[in-house]
């Protein structure tokens, strides 16, 4: 990376990941104490304690595009922060389900958000040749903060009088910080010039981001792509279709993974293969630091094997761990060996998936709808990863852990498939290059 500007700024925004992963995972160190405190069944629990910060993102990532578009991706990452830190004091201080079910969804509003502003800011001010890995700069950081959750539940977690209080509140002070730093960054000035016409600015920043290219010749090239574009377009006529299907059918199978089901409830899973209650949460820790260096690993080859080898690695490692998840539940292998293929699977994501989602989605689509391309891809994730999570307690109790894991293995043989056939590969390709190449 020659212009460190470009990567502190892209840092910046990516700690927008950070707080979502924190946020996504700390809930899991509370699970069953609050199932405790609050004993409403297995449905409540699921669907109104766990999974309310999930309906929240679901509604931030549906209408998340109209302030990224409007008020700008700058403007829009503040205020995501301002969300994280009320949610952080207000369900840490909760004293009703309902009231912290409440605080969490406002959390939730910032992590749908986060996942259409933060890729696309970042994407928007990054060379091409940079962008893989700087925009995975966001997916490094939401598996950072899922670590730091892990970690934090597991030394939180000796606290005698209602540790998960404070396992939750303290996700305020890295929100604090991140409002406060994404103050510092730049307007995209792809958004500058499309969305306000504000050439000067525009030009200001592209001079920043590099100071030896021909700025004007830039901003033509941009608004020329976009002045192309019939008025009045949406993200739902034909000619955007593929892209469309696309960004439908990654996040789709991002969550059908099980992905999100297992970060949710790891201490669970751990115990039902036999862990007792504090080795469970230690392993937790390990699928914190598995994600985390695996996720560096993909992070440092999407620019070099592409996006479309990481998704071929991935879901061979998913296909191999979740069948042997769903033996070992079956066989009722006890001991060591289900977090091992956990593991994994945790590896596999990272790698594959985890690395290579927000850059994809925030690479397909055109400039002008680049918003409200992340919102769909982006709400396709955040719809299954609220339904899904949600239901395992149920399925778990219903029809046990192995089925539900060999649900998960087919599930990757079928993306498998998807990026075999039909996946594009992105990398090198600058954002309108790639425009004309997938809305032919």
């Amino acid at each position: 990376m020659k212009n460190n500007k470009i990567f502190y700024w892209s840092l910046t925004v990516a700690l927008a990941g950070f707080l979502f992963g924190f946020d996504t995972v700390v809930i899991s160190g509370a699970d069953l104490s609050l199932q405790e405190l609050w004993s409403r069944g297995e449905f409540f629990h699921g669907f109104v304690i766990m999974a309310s910060a999930l309906w929240g993102t679901v509604i931030g990532a549906l209408f998340g595009s109209i302030p990224t578009d409007r008020i700008g991706r700058k403007q829009t990452l503040f205020w995501i922060g301002i969300l994280y830190t009320v949610s952080a004091i207000g369900s840490g201080l909760a004293t009703d389900p309902w009231i912290f079910a409440a605080f969490r969804f406002i959390g939730g509003l910032g992590v749908g958000a986060s996942t259409i502003a933060a890729p696309a800011y970042i994407s928007e001010i990054s060379p091409a040749a940079d962008r893989g890995k700087l925009v995975a700069l966001y997916q490094f950081n939401i598996v950072f903060g899922i670590m730091i959750a892990f970690v934090s539940n597991y030394l939180l977690s000796g606290i005698e009088t209602d540790a998960w209080r404070w396992m939750i509140g303290v996700e305020a002070i890295p929100a604090i910080i991140y409002t406060l730093m994404v103050l510092g960054v730049p307007k995209s000035p792809r958004w500058l010039l499309i969305k306000k016409n504000d050439r000067a600015q525009a030009a200001k920043t592209l001079q920043l981001i590099d100071p030896k290219a021909d700025v004007e010749e830039q901003m033509n090239a941009i608004l020329k792509n976009e002045s192309d574009q019939a008025p009045g377009e949406t993200i739902f006529i034909s000619k955007y279709r593929f892209p469309l299907i696309l960004a439908f059918l990654i996040a789709f199978f991002n969550q059908f993974s099980g992905i999100n089901a297992l970060l949710y409830y790891a201490p669970r899973i751990f115990a039902a293969a036999g862990l007792a209650e504090s080795t469970a949460l230690l392993s937790s820790v390990g699928i914190g630091v598995t994600n985390l260096v695996f996720t560096l690993l993909g992070v440092s080859l999407i620019d070099k094997l592409g996006r479309k080898q990481l998704m071929y690695i991935g879901s061979i490692g998913y296909i191999f761990s979740l069948s042997m998840v769903a033996i070992a539940f079956s066989a009722g292998w006890q001991g060591m060996a289900i977090p091992i293929f956990l593991f994994m699977f945790i590896a596999a994501h990272a790698i594959g998936q985890g690395a290579v989602i927000w850059v994809f989605i925030s690479e397909i689509f055109p400039n002008h709808l680049r918003a409200d391309g992340q919102a769909f891809g982006s709400s396709t994730h955040w719809v299954l990863a609220a339904i899904i999570p949600s239901l395992i307690p149920v399925l778990f109790t219903q029809i046990g852990a192995a089925p539900v894991f060999a649900f998960f293995a087919f599930m990757m043989v079928l993306q498998l498939i998807f990026v075999w056939k039909m996946m594009p590969e992105t990398k090198g390709i600058s954002l309108e290059d790639l425009q004309k190449e997938l809305t032919r």
